[in-house]
């Protein structure tokens, strides 16, 4: 103790080094949205609640048109009896729907999150052959937690001033939202899952007619093999012509209705039976279980999981910075409001404009060729569109977004961190009245804070409303440490023979308290153990709090004894 007291007095050059690197790297880690740019910041991981949810891993295995019975004895059942043999299993928790079940597998507290999924993939990889029914495969959940949903939104239709719009049908936003949005999103840093909710899933059925099936003896295998080998790509040798090679391809992607209507099934008396002869093809939406409602209407929209260990706050920017550069591509239609003029006056403009042809070829009704009004709505000043026409682009708009929470949750801790600072800056000054010595106390209780930030980064906590609560808790003690240090090293100052050099009296006052100051600072932290050991919910809630107050004590105790006895040699003078 000795040793580093001098030390600390004696190299004030190298203590003040540290204490720069400290503070920049404080900064760089401090949870709160600070906007830097000369500074790549990487904070600790920031969420408005703690995570209170089970250590679990889910598995879910669909099983389509089968009854919950069904589900249960045949898939749910043998899975459970075999993961019960996964290390570090507490509990196994089984649910059967119609079409699919979800398992969820409880770890002990101190299991891994990702050893955890590893032993599951190493125990479903080594399932016997026939353990489950044909085509049933296991699927092993997104690596999120129980408060992995951050971000939710809809798809919805909007006008250039952005107001809603309409003209877009459930399959078409859903179509969007599979296909486009949902894939960009899933390259947003610290995104596990992106998950669609709501709409309508196009696709091809095929309703077989029995009696036809009876008319023209094929049975419905025989429909069901022709329709899956229809759909096929088939690859064969090249041919050289004139000293160029070709490779020779079958094309057979169904691409339209049609395509499956014309596969064949039979053949009878060297006439082909298709598709079309013995059921009806249509596009239609696949059967759902579900929907989305916002106010009153359904909708189709999303949700972002965050990653396991990921930055909450940080994958919502990464979101909503690439819905900004998704945004660009998204389609976009010319709607007509019908209400408001007739199909005649709409022939009228469009012949007027050079509009041709204003709507689908060969459409009986109002489908508007939309390449055509497209081009001119793009060209033309918007006051010369008729009050009955406007543009609907599909908008990512969102509907749940737990940034606000966070950042109203981060705005109160940090009103409140610096409200303590300043109250207690004001009662420093008005109780000791002495200026320089208040400047030399008040320092400590922003480099505590920073040095705090470090230690939650490096061990991993992140910050939410209870962490973030035990800094605040433990501001009077780091006042204290400071208020002890600095009164004894004034009385020694002012008990000094005139002349005596500051630095020996400095290092005198210091050092008869530091022995009693960082006893009374570790008896607080050893008072915090019990905390330590909780468990279940109760740790989870309460464990960030101790670290969080330990590593403030902890820091205020670094911060007296390294830092103070160098400033207070500057500050009280030297000779």
């Amino acid at each position: 103790m000795n040793a580093l007291l001098r030390f600390c007095l004696e190299q004030k050059l190298v203590v003040l080094l540290l204490l720069s690197f400290f503070i920049g790297w404080g900064v760089r880690v401090a949870p709160f949205d600070w906007e830097i740019s000369w500074m790549n910041r990487d904070p600790v991981a920031v969420d408005a609640i703690p995570d209170l949810g089970e250590n679990q891993q889910i598995i879910f295995t669909e099983w389509p048109g089968r009854s919950p019975r069904d589900i249960e004895d045949q898939v749910a059942y043998p899975l459970t009896v075999s993961l019960l043999g996964v290390p570090g299993v507490k509990e196994v928790r089984t649910f059967s729907y119609f079409g699919f079940s979800s398992i969820y597998l409880i770890f002990e507290e101190g299991v891994e999150f990702y050893w955890s999924r590893s032993r599951i993939l190493e125990k479903i990889n080594s399932f016997p052959a026939g353990l489950l029914p044909d085509g049933v495969v296991p699927r092993l959940g997104p690596d999120a937690t129980a408060l992995g949903q951050v971000f939710w939104y809809t798809l919805e239709g909007r006008d250039p001033e952005g107001n809603p719009a309409g003209g877009w049908d459930l399959d078409e936003l859903r179509a969007v939202q599979d296909f486009e949005v949902r894939y960009s999103l899933m390259t947003a840093r610290g995104v596990s899952e992106v998950a669609s909710i709501g709409g309508l899933i196009r696709e091809y059925q095929v309703d077989v007619d029995p009696d036809r099936l009876r008319a023209h003896g094929v049975t419905l295998a025989q429909v069901v093999n022709a329709v899956r080998k229809s759909n096929r790509e088939t690859g064969a040798r090249n041919i050289e012509i004139n000293g160029v090679e070709y490779l020779i391809r079958g094309l057979g992607f169904i691409k339209d209705p049609e395509d499956i209507r014309k596969a064949i099934v039979a053949m009878r008396d060297h006439t082909p039976i298709t598709v079309a002869d013995v059921a009806d093809v249509q596009l239609g939406p696949a059967m759902r279980r579900g929907a989305l409602d916002k106010n009153g209407a359904e909708a189709v929209g999303g949700v972002v999981i965050t990653r396991f260990g990921e930055n909450p706050l940080e994958t919502i920017k990464q979101t909503k910075k690439q819905i900004t550069q998704l945004s660009a591509g998204l389609p976009e239609r010319v709607v007509i409001d019908w209400t408001g003029v007739t199909r005649d006056e709409v022939e009228e403009f469009a012949r007027s404009h050079g509009l041709d042809p204003p709507f689908a070829e060969a459409s009986p009704d109002t489908t508007l060729d939309q390449d055509v009004w497209l081009r001119w709505a793009k060209t033309a000043p918007r006051p010369d569109w008729p009050a009955w026409l406007t543009t609907s682009k599909v908008t990512v708009v969102p509907f749940y977004d737990r940034s606000g929470l966070i950042a109203e949750t981060l705005g109160t801790l940090e009103d409140a961190l610096f409200q303590q600072v300043l109250i207690t800056i004001i009662v420093v000054i008005i109780m000791v009245l002495h200026l320089r010595t208040s400047v030399l106390i008040s320092t400590m209780l922003p480099l505590a804070v920073l040095i705090t930030f470090i230690a939650m980064k490096i061990a991993g906590i992140d910050a939410n409303v209870v962490a973030l609560a035990g800094i605040a808790i433990a501001i009077g003690t780091v006042v204290d440490v400071g208020i002890v240090l600095t009164e004894n090293v004034l009385k020694h100052l002012d008990e000094a023979e005139p002349g005596e050099p500051t630095l020996p009296v400095i290092l005198r006052g210091t050092r008869e308290v530091a022995g009693a100051v960082v006893t009374a600072v570790l008896t607080t932290v050893i008072s915090f153990l019990p905390v330590f050991a909780l468990t279940g919910e109760a740790g989870r809630l309460f464990r960030p709090l101790a670290f969080t107050k330990t590593f403030a004590l902890i820091a205020s105790l670094i911060v007296a004894l390294t830092i103070i006895p160098p400033l207070a040699h500057l500050l009280f003078g030297r000779n």
